[in-house]
């Protein structure tokens, strides 16, 4: 998908850490004791539904509120005792747009480069670069107002880029909009974790956890429900199994007994007198969808000689993952599943 292994033999230290972070607002608790630990060159989704938390976790690694309790560094600065050093390291967008409406996106740009100090020149320069790699060029000298939902993001996140962040916070960077920028975004996120750039991404789109993130935490009533990959946490969820469909009754009747009680007909078995169909010759075996799986069920059809038509494998996806993580709304000390 990307590249975001660390090379070496020693691990980088972590681009975010966090351990304990709990925020109220009057007698709401929002975040309950979130503990996080984000590799350098990654990308990481914190995924929930709206009012999960999600924002306020950006606003706390990112200085803009004060956490209750617990600690965070972000680039290696404690998020109290250093929010400069955090600032410095850091880009911000999504829900926080900088883009000001009123001025041309070039001019959008060249004031993002005023305020991080370069040059005229490297303005200008960093400016034309950024227009063009995020195919703004074009509407460059128009206001900004005038731009799509889609252009805006994309200027967004150049002018973020222009101060050379080495993390970026995306907080639900494509909410609103149509298919086809959502798609554009998804591949200049890519991008961004391809120059080495570490991205925080909060989402509640479970397709787009799925396509770009490395590792998924998913928040619910304050509290961190699961974390892993999106395999692993797809694994969570008992519902997977492999499906056998044979023409030949005879083949289906052998395979039911070389695959023994694990196996359940999706039908029951038609008498000899009735003609089979589909569903009646169908066997499903309960499977993780493991290559290790898929090999003992075929080595034991092979064993016995037998040959199905077909064979699907079906895996719980993230919506049931994240639907089964967030339907718990009377456990709320519910303690999270981490996968490794």
């Amino acid at each position: 998908m990307h590249m975001s292994k660390q090379g070496g033999g020693h691990p980088s230290p972590p681009a975010v850490s966090a351990v304990g972070l709990r925020k109220s607002y009057g007698d709401k608790t929002v975040l309950g004791g979130i503990d996080l630990r984000i590799p350098a060159g990654s990308v990481f989704a914190l995924l929930g539904p709206n009012g999960a938390g999600k924002t306020t976790v950006v606003k706390i690694l990112s200085t803009l509120v004060s956490a209750d309790g617990g600690q965070a560094q972000v680039a290696g600065h404690d998020v109290t005792t250093s929010p400069d050093g955090v600032r410095a390291a850091i880009g911000v967008t999504g829900q926080f747009s900088a883009v000001d409406g009123l001025i041309t996106g070039e001019e959008n740009m060249l004031l993002m480069a005023d305020l991080h100090h370069l040059s005229r020149s490297q303005g200008r320069r960093v400016t034309a670069e950024l227009l063009e790699r995020f195919d703004l060029a074009e509407a460059a000298k128009k206001p900004a107002a005038s731009y799509s939902g889609g252009m805006k993001r994309r200027l967004d996140i150049a002018m973020t880029l222009v101060g050379g962040p080495r993390i970026i916070f995306l907080d639900e960077p494509t909410t609103g909009l149509d298919p086809r920028s959502r798609h554009t975004m998804w591949g200049i996120i890519r991008e961004l974790v391809t120059d080495g750039v570490t991205v925080f991404l909060t989402t509640q789109y479970l397709e787009e956890a799925d396509e770009l993130a490395d590792r998924i935490a998913v928040l619910h009533d304050g509290r961190i429900a699961a974390e892993g990959t999106a395999d692993e946490l797809k694994r969570l969820i008992p519902g997977g199994h492999v499906r056998l469909r044979f023409t030949d009754p005879a083949a289906y009747r052998s395979a039911a007994e070389a695959l023994g009680e694990v196996t359940l007909p999706l039908t029951r078995p038609r008498s000899s007198g009735e003609t089979p169909t589909d569903e009646s010759l169908t066997l499903q075996i309960p499977s993780d969808g493991s290559q290790r799986d898929l090999r003992s069920v075929l080595d034991r059809l092979d064993t016995a000689g037998i040959e199905a038509d077909e064979l699907t494998v079906h895996t719980p996806d993230l919506d049931d993952v994240f639907f089964a993580l967030t339907s718990t709304t009377d456990q709320p000390n519910q303690p999270k599943e981490t996968v490794r």
